[in-house]
Protein backbone atom coordinates (compact mmCIF):
# COMPACT_ATOMS: atom_id res chain seq x y z
CA UNK A 1 0.00 0.00 0.00
CA UNK A 2 1.49 3.43 -0.65
CA UNK A 3 2.24 5.67 1.76
CA UNK A 4 0.62 9.92 1.45
CA UNK A 5 3.40 11.95 1.13
CA UNK A 6 2.39 15.59 1.46
CA UNK A 7 4.09 17.89 -0.91
CA UNK A 8 3.99 21.71 -0.26
CA UNK A 9 5.45 23.57 -3.45
CA UNK A 10 7.65 26.77 -3.02
CA UNK A 11 5.57 29.05 -5.34
CA UNK A 12 4.02 31.79 -3.25
CA UNK A 13 1.34 34.35 -4.55
CA UNK A 14 0.47 35.92 -1.61
CA UNK A 15 1.60 36.47 1.96
CA UNK A 16 -0.93 33.73 3.28
CA UNK A 17 1.09 30.80 1.12
CA UNK A 18 4.56 31.89 2.84
CA UNK A 19 6.73 29.22 3.53
CA UNK A 20 5.67 29.60 7.13
CA UNK A 21 1.99 29.14 6.70
CA UNK A 22 2.88 26.11 4.42
CA UNK A 23 4.20 24.28 6.88
CA UNK A 24 1.45 24.84 9.15
CA UNK A 25 -0.27 22.82 6.61
CA UNK A 26 2.10 20.17 6.16
CA UNK A 27 1.38 19.89 9.99
CA UNK A 28 -1.84 19.63 9.94
CA UNK A 29 -2.22 17.58 6.69
CA UNK A 30 0.17 14.56 8.37
CA UNK A 31 -1.55 14.79 11.38
CA UNK A 32 0.65 15.50 13.37
CA UNK A 33 -1.28 16.91 15.99
CA UNK A 34 -2.87 12.86 16.91
CA UNK A 35 1.13 12.12 16.16
CA UNK A 36 2.49 14.38 19.85
CA UNK A 37 -0.61 15.21 21.77
CA UNK A 38 -0.34 13.64 25.48
CA UNK A 39 -2.92 10.66 26.04
CA UNK A 40 -2.25 8.79 29.12
CA UNK A 41 0.21 11.37 30.15
CA UNK A 42 0.37 14.54 31.71
CA UNK A 43 0.88 17.52 29.33
CA UNK A 44 4.51 18.38 31.10
CA UNK A 45 5.44 14.90 30.67
CA UNK A 46 4.77 14.27 26.93
CA UNK A 47 8.17 15.30 25.99
CA UNK A 48 8.68 15.42 21.82
CA UNK A 49 11.76 15.30 20.19
CA UNK A 50 12.16 17.62 17.52
CA UNK A 51 15.61 16.07 15.67
CA UNK A 52 17.31 18.57 13.56
CA UNK A 53 20.66 19.37 12.60
CA UNK A 54 22.38 22.54 13.44
CA UNK A 55 25.20 22.82 10.64
CA UNK A 56 28.98 22.71 11.19
CA UNK A 57 30.34 26.12 11.64
CA UNK A 58 31.29 27.82 8.24
CA UNK A 59 28.02 25.97 6.99
CA UNK A 60 24.96 28.00 5.93
CA UNK A 61 22.48 26.40 4.21
CA UNK A 62 21.34 24.10 7.14
CA UNK A 63 17.93 24.19 8.43
CA UNK A 64 16.41 27.58 8.95
CA UNK A 65 15.96 28.75 12.82
CA UNK A 66 12.41 30.26 11.33
CA UNK A 67 11.03 27.37 10.04
CA UNK A 68 11.38 25.31 13.06
CA UNK A 69 10.10 27.58 15.26
CA UNK A 70 6.85 27.15 13.21
CA UNK A 71 7.02 23.07 13.84
CA UNK A 72 7.77 23.91 17.24
CA UNK A 73 4.74 26.40 17.95
CA UNK A 74 2.85 23.31 16.41
CA UNK A 75 3.51 20.94 18.58
CA UNK A 76 3.04 23.08 21.60
CA UNK A 77 -0.30 24.17 20.04
CA UNK A 78 -0.96 19.97 20.71
CA UNK A 79 -0.20 20.10 24.12
CA UNK A 80 3.33 18.61 23.89
CA UNK A 81 6.43 19.71 25.68
CA UNK A 82 9.18 20.16 22.53
CA UNK A 83 13.10 20.21 23.00
CA UNK A 84 14.94 20.28 20.07
CA UNK A 85 18.69 17.72 19.75
CA UNK A 86 20.85 16.43 18.27
CA UNK A 87 24.13 14.26 19.14
CA UNK A 88 27.80 14.90 19.35
CA UNK A 89 29.72 14.44 16.03
CA UNK A 90 32.26 11.90 15.62
CA UNK A 91 34.68 14.38 13.95
CA UNK A 92 36.52 16.77 15.91
CA UNK A 93 34.98 20.27 14.94
CA UNK A 94 32.44 22.35 16.85
CA UNK A 95 30.33 20.00 17.59
CA UNK A 96 32.04 17.23 18.47
CA UNK A 97 31.42 17.55 22.55
CA UNK A 98 27.89 19.03 24.21
CA UNK A 99 28.90 22.34 24.75
CA UNK A 100 30.78 23.66 22.00
CA UNK A 101 27.51 21.58 20.25
CA UNK A 102 25.14 24.03 22.05
CA UNK A 103 27.20 27.02 21.49
CA UNK A 104 27.33 26.27 17.94
CA UNK A 105 23.76 25.56 17.69
CA UNK A 106 23.42 29.03 19.69
CA UNK A 107 25.65 30.95 17.27
CA UNK A 108 23.48 29.48 14.28
CA UNK A 109 19.99 31.30 15.14
CA UNK A 110 18.73 28.03 17.58
CA UNK A 111 18.29 29.65 20.50
CA UNK A 112 15.35 29.71 22.72
CA UNK A 113 14.17 32.55 22.51
CA UNK A 114 13.82 32.42 18.46
CA UNK A 115 12.78 28.76 18.16
CA UNK A 116 10.41 28.56 21.60
CA UNK A 117 11.95 25.60 22.90
CA UNK A 118 14.91 24.19 25.00
CA UNK A 119 18.03 23.02 23.10
CA UNK A 120 19.36 19.48 24.58
CA UNK A 121 22.29 17.66 23.17
CA UNK A 122 21.11 13.90 23.29
CA UNK A 123 24.21 11.92 23.98
CA UNK A 124 25.29 14.21 26.50
CA UNK A 125 28.45 16.33 27.20
CA UNK A 126 30.80 13.71 26.41
CA UNK A 127 28.56 11.44 24.17
CA UNK A 128 28.53 8.70 26.99
CA UNK A 129 24.26 9.27 27.60
CA UNK A 130 23.23 6.22 25.45
CA UNK A 131 21.24 2.80 25.97
CA UNK A 132 21.11 -0.40 23.70
CA UNK A 133 18.18 -0.87 21.49
CA UNK A 134 17.80 -4.56 20.33
CA UNK A 135 16.85 -5.00 16.22
CA UNK A 136 18.50 -8.62 15.55
CA UNK A 137 19.14 -7.51 11.94
CA UNK A 138 21.77 -8.09 9.26
CA UNK A 139 24.63 -6.23 10.59
CA UNK A 140 23.60 -5.45 14.30
CA UNK A 141 21.71 -7.56 17.48
CA UNK A 142 21.77 -3.93 18.72
CA UNK A 143 22.19 -0.49 18.73
CA UNK A 144 23.09 2.34 20.12
CA UNK A 145 20.83 5.28 20.32
CA UNK A 146 20.72 7.99 22.42
CA UNK A 147 18.80 8.62 25.58
CA UNK A 148 17.72 11.91 25.01
CA UNK A 149 15.92 10.61 21.92
CA UNK A 150 14.62 7.46 23.71
CA UNK A 151 13.76 9.40 26.53
CA UNK A 152 10.93 11.16 24.48
CA UNK A 153 7.17 9.93 23.60
CA UNK A 154 7.12 11.29 20.34
CA UNK A 155 9.49 12.93 17.69
CA UNK A 156 9.16 15.45 14.66
CA UNK A 157 12.45 14.75 12.44
CA UNK A 158 13.07 17.49 10.45
CA UNK A 159 15.98 16.99 7.44
CA UNK A 160 17.75 19.08 5.26
CA UNK A 161 17.30 16.91 2.00
CA UNK A 162 20.94 16.96 0.28
CA UNK A 163 24.45 15.03 -0.71
CA UNK A 164 26.24 12.96 1.53
CA UNK A 165 29.96 11.80 0.18
CA UNK A 166 29.33 8.69 1.75
CA UNK A 167 25.91 7.80 1.68
CA UNK A 168 25.40 9.54 -1.25
CA UNK A 169 22.14 11.61 0.14
CA UNK A 170 21.20 12.52 3.44
CA UNK A 171 17.25 12.77 4.38
CA UNK A 172 15.28 11.73 7.21
CA UNK A 173 16.75 8.01 7.13
CA UNK A 174 20.37 9.21 7.62
CA UNK A 175 19.13 12.01 10.20
CA UNK A 176 17.44 9.11 12.09
CA UNK A 177 20.94 6.82 11.93
CA UNK A 178 23.45 8.97 12.33
CA UNK A 179 21.32 11.68 14.09
CA UNK A 180 20.25 9.79 16.57
CA UNK A 181 23.31 7.58 17.57
CA UNK A 182 26.04 8.94 19.86
CA UNK A 183 29.92 8.75 18.94
CA UNK A 184 29.84 5.03 19.53
CA UNK A 185 26.98 4.16 17.40
CA UNK A 186 28.80 6.49 14.82
CA UNK A 187 31.80 4.26 14.53
CA UNK A 188 29.76 1.16 14.12
CA UNK A 189 27.85 2.61 11.29
CA UNK A 190 30.99 3.85 9.47
CA UNK A 191 33.15 0.82 9.90
CA UNK A 192 37.29 1.10 9.38
CA UNK A 193 37.58 0.68 5.82
CA UNK A 194 39.74 3.53 4.28
CA UNK A 195 42.53 3.11 2.03
CA UNK A 196 44.72 5.57 0.28
CA UNK A 197 44.34 5.42 -3.96
CA UNK A 198 47.02 5.63 -5.98
CA UNK A 199 45.76 9.30 -7.45
CA UNK A 200 46.77 11.05 -4.43
CA UNK A 201 48.60 14.22 -4.76
CA UNK A 202 49.56 14.69 -1.06
CA UNK A 203 48.15 17.94 -0.51
CA UNK A 204 47.76 17.30 3.15
CA UNK A 205 44.13 18.57 3.09
CA UNK A 206 43.21 15.31 4.68
CA UNK A 207 46.07 15.76 7.05
CA UNK A 208 45.26 18.87 9.06
CA UNK A 209 41.45 17.36 9.34
CA UNK A 210 42.26 13.95 10.53
CA UNK A 211 41.32 14.07 14.26
CA UNK A 212 43.21 11.07 15.34
CA UNK A 213 46.48 12.07 13.73
CA UNK A 214 45.66 9.06 11.78
CA UNK A 215 47.20 10.44 8.50
CA UNK A 216 50.32 11.81 7.55
CA UNK A 217 52.59 12.61 4.29
CA UNK A 218 55.27 10.77 3.09
CA UNK A 219 58.50 11.94 0.24
CA UNK A 220 58.03 9.32 -2.65
CA UNK A 221 60.17 9.90 -6.05
CA UNK A 222 57.86 12.42 -7.46
CA UNK A 223 56.79 14.72 -4.57
CA UNK A 224 54.29 13.59 -1.70
CA UNK A 225 51.97 10.65 -0.99
CA UNK A 226 49.42 10.27 2.10
CA UNK A 227 49.60 7.28 4.65
CA UNK A 228 47.17 5.91 6.83
CA UNK A 229 47.36 4.31 10.21
CA UNK A 230 44.75 2.23 10.03
CA UNK A 231 45.22 1.25 14.35
CA UNK A 232 44.20 5.11 15.08
CA UNK A 233 41.77 5.49 11.94
CA UNK A 234 38.18 5.42 13.69
CA UNK A 235 36.20 5.75 10.69
CA UNK A 236 34.65 9.47 10.73
CA UNK A 237 35.71 9.49 7.11
CA UNK A 238 36.20 13.81 7.63
CA UNK A 239 39.15 13.41 5.06
CA UNK A 240 36.77 12.13 2.22
CA UNK A 241 34.68 15.24 2.20
CA UNK A 242 38.04 17.52 1.57
CA UNK A 243 39.58 15.38 -0.79
CA UNK A 244 39.41 17.11 -4.11
CA UNK A 245 41.33 14.17 -5.76
CA UNK A 246 39.46 11.25 -4.69
CA UNK A 247 41.99 9.68 -3.59
CA UNK A 248 40.32 8.45 -0.50
CA UNK A 249 38.24 5.47 -0.82
CA UNK A 250 36.81 2.06 1.26
CA UNK A 251 38.62 -0.91 0.99
CA UNK A 252 36.02 -3.46 0.88
CA UNK A 253 33.64 -4.27 -2.78
CA UNK A 254 30.25 -3.34 -0.95
CA UNK A 255 31.62 -0.86 1.25
CA UNK A 256 29.20 1.73 0.17
CA UNK A 257 26.09 -0.98 0.16
CA UNK A 258 26.67 -2.05 3.68
CA UNK A 259 27.67 1.44 4.74
CA UNK A 260 23.69 2.27 3.67
CA UNK A 261 22.98 -0.86 5.84
CA UNK A 262 23.99 -0.13 8.94
CA UNK A 263 22.59 3.56 8.72
CA UNK A 264 19.17 1.97 8.00
CA UNK A 265 19.79 -0.13 11.10
CA UNK A 266 20.46 2.23 13.01
CA UNK A 267 17.49 4.17 11.60
CA UNK A 268 15.44 1.39 12.82
CA UNK A 269 16.70 1.31 15.96
CA UNK A 270 15.77 5.14 16.74
CA UNK A 271 11.98 4.88 16.13
CA UNK A 272 11.48 1.99 18.47
CA UNK A 273 9.04 2.39 21.20
CA UNK A 274 7.20 5.41 18.77
CA UNK A 275 4.92 3.45 16.93
CA UNK A 276 2.14 6.50 15.75
CA UNK A 277 4.11 8.85 17.67
CA UNK A 278 6.40 9.84 15.02
CA UNK A 279 6.39 12.80 11.80
CA UNK A 280 9.35 13.32 9.18
CA UNK A 281 9.38 16.75 7.53
CA UNK A 282 11.99 16.93 4.45
CA UNK A 283 13.28 20.48 2.90
CA UNK A 284 13.95 20.33 -0.51
CA UNK A 285 15.59 24.17 -0.32
CA UNK A 286 19.87 24.01 -0.96
CA UNK A 287 20.24 20.37 -1.89
CA UNK A 288 24.10 21.10 -1.55
CA UNK A 289 26.49 18.28 -2.55
CA UNK A 290 27.85 17.89 0.68
CA UNK A 291 25.97 17.19 4.08
CA UNK A 292 25.43 20.09 6.87
CA UNK A 293 28.75 18.62 8.79
CA UNK A 294 30.84 20.39 5.82
CA UNK A 295 31.86 23.39 6.97
CA UNK A 296 31.48 25.11 4.03
CA UNK A 297 28.26 25.14 2.11
CA UNK A 298 28.55 24.79 -2.17
CA UNK A 299 26.43 25.37 -4.68
CA UNK A 300 23.39 23.71 -5.32
CA UNK A 301 22.54 20.94 -7.79
CA UNK A 302 19.01 22.34 -8.24
CA UNK A 303 16.64 25.12 -7.33
CA UNK A 304 14.94 24.50 -4.59
CA UNK A 305 11.75 22.41 -5.22
CA UNK A 306 9.15 22.26 -2.05
CA UNK A 307 8.70 20.84 1.87
CA UNK A 308 7.33 17.57 2.20
CA UNK A 309 6.18 15.86 5.13
CA UNK A 310 5.28 11.80 6.02
CA UNK A 311 4.55 9.24 8.98
CA UNK A 312 7.06 7.08 6.71
CA UNK A 313 10.45 8.02 6.07
CA UNK A 314 11.23 5.80 3.25
CA UNK A 315 8.45 6.84 1.33
CA UNK A 316 9.73 10.36 2.06
CA UNK A 317 13.08 10.34 1.21
CA UNK A 318 11.97 8.07 -1.84
CA UNK A 319 10.13 10.87 -3.11
CA UNK A 320 12.53 13.52 -2.36
CA UNK A 321 14.59 11.78 -4.40
CA UNK A 322 12.35 11.51 -6.78
CA UNK A 323 11.98 15.40 -7.26
CA UNK A 324 15.57 15.96 -7.46
CA UNK A 325 16.31 13.35 -9.67
CA UNK A 326 13.24 14.75 -12.37
CA UNK A 327 14.25 18.06 -11.26
CA UNK A 328 16.42 20.17 -13.67
CA UNK A 329 20.57 20.22 -12.35
CA UNK A 330 21.41 24.41 -11.98
CA UNK A 331 25.23 22.61 -12.99
CA UNK A 332 26.75 20.33 -14.92
CA UNK A 333 27.54 17.36 -12.50
CA UNK A 334 29.50 14.51 -13.44
CA UNK A 335 29.29 13.40 -16.89
CA UNK A 336 25.83 14.99 -17.66
CA UNK A 337 25.25 18.44 -18.85
CA UNK A 338 23.70 21.83 -16.60
CA UNK A 339 19.36 21.13 -17.10
CA UNK A 340 19.85 17.64 -17.48
CA UNK A 341 16.99 15.37 -15.80
CA UNK A 342 16.16 11.68 -14.68
CA UNK A 343 19.24 10.60 -13.45
CA UNK A 344 20.81 10.04 -9.44
CA UNK A 345 22.32 13.48 -9.24
CA UNK A 346 23.72 12.41 -6.20
CA UNK A 347 25.51 9.33 -7.13
CA UNK A 348 26.41 11.40 -10.12
CA UNK A 349 28.40 14.05 -7.79
CA UNK A 350 29.64 10.92 -5.20
CA UNK A 351 30.50 8.43 -7.87
CA UNK A 352 31.37 5.72 -5.51
CA UNK A 353 28.12 5.90 -3.26
CA UNK A 354 24.77 4.09 -3.54
CA UNK A 355 22.50 6.37 -2.05
CA UNK A 356 19.26 4.56 -3.13
CA UNK A 357 20.15 1.83 -1.46
CA UNK A 358 19.04 3.06 1.76
CA UNK A 359 15.31 3.37 0.89
CA UNK A 360 15.83 -0.54 -1.05
CA UNK A 361 16.86 -1.98 2.60
CA UNK A 362 14.77 0.23 4.79
CA UNK A 363 11.96 -1.18 3.23
CA UNK A 364 13.46 -4.65 3.33
CA UNK A 365 13.65 -4.36 7.11
CA UNK A 366 10.72 -2.60 7.80
CA UNK A 367 11.11 1.02 8.42
CA UNK A 368 8.23 1.58 5.61
CA UNK A 369 7.35 1.47 1.67
CA UNK A 370 9.02 2.69 -1.40
CA UNK A 371 5.48 3.17 -2.89
CA UNK A 372 4.20 6.33 -2.19
CA UNK A 373 1.43 8.91 -3.24
CA UNK A 374 2.72 12.67 -3.41
CA UNK A 375 -0.10 14.73 -2.48
CA UNK A 376 -0.47 18.76 -3.25
CA UNK A 377 -1.37 20.92 -0.44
Amino acid sequence: MAASVYFAKLHVKNPADNKLAKIRRLCKAAGLEEKVKPFDLAPCDQLCAIKVHFGERGNDTYLHPTFVREVVDQVRAAGAKPFLTDTCTLYKAFRHNGADHLETAYLHGFTPYVVNAPVVIADGVTSQAWREVTVNLKHFTSVKIADGILSANAMVVLSHFKGHAMGGFGGALKNLAMGCAPQEGKIDQHGRQIVILNNCIGCGQCVKICPRQALSLVKVEKGRRCVLDKDLCFGCYACMSVCQQRAIGLGQPNEYEDFSERMMEYAFGAIQGKAGRLLFINFLMNVTPQCDCAAWSDQTLVPDIGILASEDPVALDTACFDLVKDTPSLRAIGEHACQSTGYDKFQAQHPKTRGYHQVEYAEAIGLGTRQYELVNI
